[in-house]
């Protein structure tokens, strides 16, 4: 029974930790990132510097930016290697809660190890202390607690065995993956106890595929046996299940049509005959029509976010949806008849019961007619340069403010023409990293992925900030291949700091900057809604005390520069062109800023959105924009 402190048993046993799927077993902790500080360097820090074993220690930029790295990391190691991350007590643990959020609303494992007060309160209030009158034993770990899947907090050193091993089964859990938060008391990280050898034995966590109940299966063969088109939605559960193969497969023997989800996105192929592409409020032409028309939605490991099915209002009212998943919770989503089980299981299964049956739906031409219809509207916006037939989203504010944009920054490009040039130069297996603004919505149904798991979209909690942190920690997991970060202006002003840590560990990134000068998608709902331009781009004060005055000129490459980045300034195609081909040739990250024109996204194809727009207003552009949104709702499922 080694004599060590917690903090050193901690080390120990997560170098001994090792996942096992499909027979195939790899190492499941890479090593940690860590900003240190008091709370956390004398404790958990002595330990790494000790006796790391084969961890390895990242040093982070800033809290939530590593830990949005590090879910990166597990999500292009789809869940089966993870970095996990330690920060102190204060505000370097209340920095991650949000990257907390983030992991387990996407199902990602994140394991954090927030420092936190001492556990004997003999210095209280420590440094750093957050002190609540009402119970002293509320710390600011307790943030944590709502969005964890697991939360503990280790106040004498032999609860760390019950609680790793309860760590490692949320962690790995396949249904309900998500944060994991252990809170580390200072004083406890430094304090010693004699810990069993089988605690640092070798653990094989296997992660098992869930076998379709027969009879669950039955009934979703049944629905589809009565279907006459449905359409199948491919979610992040047919990555993680590396099922995007047998789902190609199922809906080719049966002629179903596929769309897919943003976290869906990549596991199949986006050149499939049947793959109809992004559905929803970011969704496709073709998805979106289809969808309207289906008497059956198959829901293949999506949790039908409210962008994935309008806000309940893309359906027929009369639909019938049909759910796999190994999420009980999601499986139950919108009524429907489901089936708790492994994506792939579930699909070879109903395959041969439907095939028995001598299935086939009653699509005929419909599917390749959207589709080359669709061909001919990405071919119109790869040529949508202003000035020929260019008409912005929103005419009202933008007639004026473009010619002001055009002569502040130079440039004319169209965002949409930027991003299909992009997707025309870079490599098929490039992976790309996007989270916010307007550019998910342009990339889910602009950008191909013929290429497994070269698509890194954070859309389940849309976290400004992930993208470039994301971007990184996707080149950790996948160090031969390019990687690109597109972000907006406004969420690289929000977070960027991992930017330099790739830099540091020679990570190459490149960083695609679209600057519009604003938060142009929240601009596109507030002016769209009936509301005044207010504060949603980036403007200095007039002199009536607004903000609508010039627009800020930002040379966000010269920041790149200053970094240690290459970077390029983009205000036409042959600029970008020669910047992404020559960053193609660098070996440290690079940033290319691109200068696009507001309002020259994708919008629209036939999916609704509902906020909450005032229902009472003096404007009567809102109570226009309201009566628009009470329609839409009336038709929209209740539940």
């Amino acid at each position: 029974m080694p004599k060590m402190t917690m903090a050193q048993a901690l080390v120990k046993f997560l170098d001994n930790q090792y996942v096992s799927f499909d027979g195939q077993e790899t190492k499941f902790v890479e090593g940690i990132f860590t900003v240190f500080g008091h709370g956390i360097v004398v404790g958990l820090g002595q330990a790494l510097d000790e006796d790391p074993g084969s961890l390895r220690v990242f040093q982070g930029k800033n809290e939530q930016g590593m830990a949005h790295a590090a879910m990166a990391f597990a999500k292009m190691n789809n869940r089966r290697k993870i970095i996990a991350c330690a920060s102190s007590i204060g505000p370097g643990s209340a920095n991650m809660v949000t990257a907390a959020a983030t992991a387990t609303v996407n199902n990602v494992p994140l394991l954090l190890f927030p420092a936190d007060t001492f556990s004997t309160r003999q210095p209280d209030p420590v440094l750093q202390q957050f002190e609540q009158a009402d119970s002293l034993s509320i710390t600011t770990t307790d943030a944590f607690r709502p969005v964890a899947r697991y939360w503990d907090r280790i106040t004498r050193p032999e609860q760390l065995m019950s609680a790793m091993i309860n760590a490692m089964r949320a962690l790995t859990d396949t249904a309900n993956a998500g944060a994991v938060i252990i809170a580390l008391p200072q004083d406890v990280e430094g304090e010693t106890y004699d810990y069993p050898e089988s605690f640092f034995a070798k653990r094989v966590h296997r992660i098992a595929r869930i076998t379709p109940n027969a009879e669950e299966l039955n009934d979703i063969a049944e629905a589809l046996l009565a279907a006459k088109k449905p359409l199948v939605i491919a979610g992040g559960g047919v990555r993680y299940s590396e099922a995007g193969e047998t789902l190609e497969q199922f809906c080719e023997a049966f002629n179903i049509p596929f769309a897919e989800t943003q976290s869906g996105k990549s596991a199949v192929h986006s050149s499939h005959a049947l793959n109809l592409g992004g559905v929803g409020v970011t969704g496709n032409a073709p998805a979106n029509a289809i969808a309207k028309e289906a008497d059956v939605i198959v829901g293949v490991g999506t949790r039908f976010s409210d962008f994935t099915t309008a806000s309940k209002s893309l359906f027929r009212a009369d639909a019938k949806f049909v759910t796999i998943n190994t999420d009980r919770f999601d499986a139950y989503k919108l009524d429907a008849v489901k089936c708790v089980a492994d994506a792939k299981l579930a699909l070879t299964r109903l395959g041969e019961q439907l095939a028995e049956s001598g299935y086939r739906t009653a699509y005929t031409t419909e599917i390749p007619d959207v589709k080359k219809a669709w061909d001919e509207e990405v071919q119109r916006l790869a040529d949508y340069h202003y000035g020929e037939g260019f008409e912005p989203l929103i005419k009202a504010r933008y007639e004026a403010t473009i010619p002001e944009f055009i002569e502040v920054f130079g440039s004319s490009l169209t965002q949409t023409e930027a991003l299909l040039k992009i997707r025309s130069l870079i490599a098929p297996d490039a992976v790309a990293v996007a989270a916010s603004g307007s550019l998910p919505g342009d990339m889910q149904r602009l950008w191909t992925t013929d290429e497994k798991d070269s698509y890194n979209m954070e859309y389940g909690y849309s976290c400004m900030g992930y993208e470039i942190a994301g971007a990184f920690g996707s080149k950790l997991a996948k160090p031969d291949k390019e990687v690109y970060a597109f972000v907006g202006d406004g969420a690289f002003l929000m977070l960027h700091s991992e930017l330099v840590t790739s830099l540091q560990e020679n990570a190459k990134i490149n960083v695609v900057l679209f600057d519009n000068a604003g938060f142009g998608c929240i601009n596109n709902l507030q002016m769209s809604n009936g509301i005044g331009n207010l504060a949603t781009e980036f403007r200095k004060r007039d002199n009536n005390g607004d903000l609508l005055g010039s627009l800020l000129h930002i040379d966000y490459a010269k920041v790149g520069e200053g970094y240690g980045c290459k970077a390029y300034s983009v205000h036409t195609l042959e600029e970008l062109e020669y910047a992404i081909e020559d960053a193609k040739k660098q070996t440290v990250s690079t940033l290319i800023d691109v200068k696009v024109l507001p309002k020259t996204m994708t919008d629209g194809y036939g999916a609704w959105w509902h906020t909450g727009l005032a229902s009472t207003s003096n404007k009567p552009s809102v109570q226009e924009a309201y009566k628009i949104k009470a329609e839409n709702l009336s038709k929209a499922r209740k539940y």
